[in-house]
């Protein structure tokens, strides 16, 4: 199996070149990254938990998709890929911001990402592929920012910096 790569970018998303995906988050270099959060017709937010056998962040709870853009690959068409990878389900989606972060992770990886955020809304039940989710579920906004406040370690590192701007976009369009 070859591996996978991750396009190097610089603080403008202008691409740099490629490198082997593990290398750069040992390392802490900038890379192009895309992150999807889906809500139902009700507003609940679809939340995953990452598989037990992921590379980072194992156990943790997240939003429902998150991957890198490959070489030639358009950050929606990488959002909408991974979306189905993940969690078999697919949705319209709209990039609504990007930012810049830089987390410590476990196993001693850096994650520094240029994210593309994207939001949709669709009410298919997903059939999440076991080797990148262990659970999923619903949540309504007002319980999940309760359970983050009070439980912060049960959350990936970029989901906890993004969840309260992306609902914002979710009252706009829902």
């Amino acid at each position: 199996m070859d591996k996978e790569h991750v396009i190097l970018v610089d603080h403008d998303d202008r691409e740099l070149g490629v490198m082997e995906k593990m290398e750069a988050h040992r390392r802490g270099l900038l890379h192009r990254a895309v992150s999807v959060f889906i809500v139902n017709s009700r507003g609940e937010w679809l939340l995953q938990r990452r598989a037990a056998q992921k590379y980072h962040s194992a156990r943790m709870w997240s939003n429902a998709a998150c991957t890198h853009p490959q070489q030639g690959e358009t950050n929606l068409a990488a959002a909408r890929r991974r979306l189905r990878q993940e969690m078999g389900i697919e949705s319209g989606l709209t990039e609504v911001f990007d930012f810049v972060y830089r987390a410590r992770l476990d196993a001693g990886l850096t994650e520094h990402e240029y994210d593309h955020i994207f939001v949709g809304i669709t009410d298919q039940t997903p059939e999440p592929a076991p080797e990148e989710v262990m659970d999923y579920r619903y949540v309504d906004y007002q319980a999940l920012e309760q359970e983050i406040r009070q439980y912060p370690e049960r959350f990936t590192r970029w989901f906890r910096l993004l969840y309260w701007r992306v609902q914002f976009y979710f009252e706009e369009i829902l």
